[in-house]
């Protein structure tokens, strides 16, 4: 094992903390560190992080719901609309693209470095809402709103789908808001959500004749485990808003590093 390796395992232990902390940003770590410090290709990537996150996700929801912190039925209700459009995403859309997405005498914009853009604008968005302080208002008399969760859901299976993300910095506040959940209850049911979602769309890639090295993704995958349940445990320790917070501005600088990266510095 080379240090690169070494490097992106250990890595992977924050990939873990930062789901067992937060339920949300594993992706957001997982495709960068697998492009960048792995050598993993993009699309590829992406594949990977699915399997990665969802599985760490997986041990952190049996975790939470031993707990009593999660909400199955919310998990059903939620969820669904999001398994199909990560499904539909992974199966049809992406292997759709064409690999040379567009071409002219000064710009060739690859498959590949159209994901990651994509990918880095996501971990724009979702760092605005990680440092953005997260109020609850939510009220006994409010009613849950159907039409809104299965627009959402969809909307975050796109996503999810698209760029290899669990989507939790989505779920979070969709579950706060749209289904009146508090806010340790939707990071445990989150995880769930996050966790058949992305098996599902792992599952989705396994039919593109793509070689898979299981022997990374393991050893990555048990490292983040490890890591979600020290995260969980010091969720007992730290203030959750000061950890979104910083957690954040940490996404943010990483989202301009990979748009700079690709855009400029390829």
């Amino acid at each position: 094992m080379d240090s690169t390796h070494i490097i992106g395992y250990s890595l992977a232990v924050i990939v873990g903390i930062t789901l067992g902390l937060i339920g949300s940003g594993g992706s957001i770590l997982s495709v960068p560190i697998l492009v960048y410090i792995m050598g993993v290709e993009p699309i590829l990537a992406t594949a990977y992080s699915l399997f990665i996150v969802g599985t760490t996700a997986l041990f952190g929801g049996i975790q939470k719901a031993k707990q009593k912190l999660v909400d199955f039925k919310k998990v059903i209700l939620f969820g669904f609309p999001t398994l199909i459009a990560v499904f539909v995403t992974r199966k049809i859309i992406v292997p759709s693209i064409p690999e040379i997405v567009f071409s002219s005498p000064l710009f060739t914009l690859k498959k590949s470095v159209l994901i990651m853009i994509i990918f880095a604008f996501v971990m724009i968005i979702a760092s605005i809402r990680m440092i953005k302080p997260l109020k609850e208002k939510i009220t006994s008399n409010d009613k849950t709103n159907y039409t809104s969760i299965l627009i959402q859901g969809l909307l975050i299976g796109l996503v999810a789908g698209f760029v290899g993300a669990g989507g939790g910095f989505l779920i979070i506040p969709a579950l706060l808001f749209l289904t009146k959940t508090p806010m340790k209850v939707a990071v445990g049911t989150s995880l769930f959500i996050i966790a058949a979602q992305s098996l599902i769309g792992f599952i989705g890639d396994l039919s593109l004749n793509q070689v898979i090295d299981w022997k990374l993704i393991l050893t990555f995958t048990s490292c983040a485990v490890i890591g979600i349940f020290i995260g969980s445990y010091l969720s007992k320790k730290i203030e959750g808003e000061k950890l979104k917070t910083g957690f954040g501005w940490f996404v943010l600088i990483m989202g301009i590093y990979i748009i700079l990266k690709e855009l400029f510095f390829k």
